[in-house]
């Protein structure tokens, strides 16, 4: 086994010379644990519990590593990444939370059961497109009695181009179509609710249980965090995939431009409005308005634009106030410093 089955590339190998001339190796962070990694060598998996990095790596993470005289493994720097799959926490305070690193495709999954929700799916797409990877819809039980085929048209009409595949994670049904994206030294992360069926998915395209899972509660289609950790696996026919526990509520992290994707239909809309910064509440002249009085667009839809898009307002508006409170702290570290230093 080599780092290019890993997803080793150009994109890391030539700026990770800078490290290999201070005697730094490369490595894939593979699970992420409370307090320690398993990290990918190319010849070997080791678990790694000392790192000096100012954040935590993620899995996903290409990293530059070291052995010291006793033959610890030490994490000393994290590679730049070329993309991000995160969200804020949960709570009050204002930080992102890191899913995945390095991912070229997202399964965003959901469950055709009481798991199907067409606003999550915004949120989900737009946090994928923020993070520089593709999306791809995964519909799972497709064998339960629902409107499967109705509930796929549903989605397509909200993510027009984004592949949306029905499968079944119980009977198989479906499983081969996703075997598509399976490609060398390329990675998926799976995201979803607990009970959506990303482990079984998983199992399913290893032909063997990696992952354990559970039934889900027949009241309301919910799951139990069966799956604790993040991890990252390499399928024989050369994709990666990472599971993780499920997602509960997807906060959103980033930028308001981010909807402009997400929400295409409302971003074309709004090209012919009479004003450049109309906010589609009841300005004249607005045609994203008239589009949902015309039918062509639901109101559920805008609803869920004007609300995505006052949540990220308020977020920029939280890090700002986050970082002119960080560079308050500095500046009085910085007085304090310069109050105590013997004067000359």
């Amino acid at each position: 086994m080599c780092l290019e089955h890993y997803g080793w590339s150009p994109f890391f190998s030539v700026p990770f010379r800078q490290y290999q001339d201070k005697g730094l190796s490369p490595g894939r962070v593979t699970a992420g644990f409370r307090g320690s990694w398993l990290l990918y060598r190319g010849a070997d998996e080791v678990r790694v519990q000392v790192c000096r990095t100012p954040e935590p790596p993620a899995v996903g993470d290409w990293v530059a590593w070291r052995s010291d005289q006793f033959g610890t493994v030490i994490i000393e720097e994290i590679l730049a990444r070329k993309s991000l799959l995160r969200r804020k926490s949960a709570g009050l305070r204002t930080e992102a939370q890191v899913v995945a690193a390095n991912v070229d495709t997202v399964f965003l999954v959901m469950g055709l059961d009481g798991d199907f929700n067409p606003r999550r799916i915004e949120r989900l797409l737009t946090m994928t497109y923020d993070s520089g990877a593709v999306p791809v819809i995964v519909l799972n039980k497709v064998d339960l009695p629902t409107e499967g085929e109705e509930r796929r048209q549903t989605i397509e009409h909200l993510a027009p181009g984004t592949p949306v595949l029905l499968v079944s994670a119980h009977t198989a049904a479906g499983i081969d179509d996703l075997r598509q994206f399976l490609r060398q030294g390329e990675t998926i992360a799976l995201v979803g609710s607990s009970g959506a069926g990303k482990s079984t998915i998983i199992n399913r395209l290893f032909g063997e249980e990696l992952m354990r899972t559970r039934e889900v509660r027949a009241k309301d289609s919910r799951g139990r965090h069966t799956t604790t950790h993040r991890e990252l696996f390499r399928h024989p026919e050369g994709g990666l995939l990472i599971d993780g526990p499920g997602i509960r509520e997807v906060q959103l992290w980033g930028s308001e431009e981010t909807l402009t994707q997400s929400f295409e239909d409302i971003d074309q809309l709004a090209g012919s409005c009479r004003f450049r910064d109309c906010s589609h509440q009841a300005e004249p002249g607005c045609a994203v308005l008239a589009a949902v009085r015309s039918g062509l667009l639901s109101e559920d839809r805008l609803a869920s634009f004007q609300k995505l898009a006052k949540e990220l307002r308020f977020l920029a508006l939280k890090q700002d106030e986050a970082a002119q409170r960080e560079q308050k702290r500095k500046w009085r570290i910085i007085h304090k410093a310069y109050r105590h230093s013997p004067k000359l």
